[in-house]
């Protein structure tokens, strides 16, 4: 995907906004919308935007376990397994 090919201007975009969720939704490639020359928004398709925020959320978990392991917060597996076995069975 080359990003440079995606740049629209938002009058672009108000002349052809049906146009351009077509093929946001087709091509799965992001749009960047100009105003004045400027790059100002990022247009991309519910698909690849819940993608990419579950993929945020996933990395977040990875940052925080890696604090977590960096602080010593951590457990012997065989114990985390004894306490979790322990809150099934009640």
């Amino acid at each position: 995907m080359k990003l440079s090919e995606q740049v629209k201007p938002i009058s672009y975009l108000k002349a052809h906004a049906p146009e351009v969720i077509r093929g946001l939704t087709e091509s799965r490639e992001p749009m960047v919308i100009t105003l004045h020359g400027e790059a100002k928004a990022v247009l991309q398709d519910i698909a690849s935007f819940e993608q990419t925020q579950e993929t945020l959320a996933l990395l977040k978990v990875l940052a925080l376990t890696s604090k977590a392991v960096d602080e010593g917060n951590v457990e012997p597996v065989a114990d985390a397994f004894v306490r979790i076995r322990g809150r099934l069975r009640t």
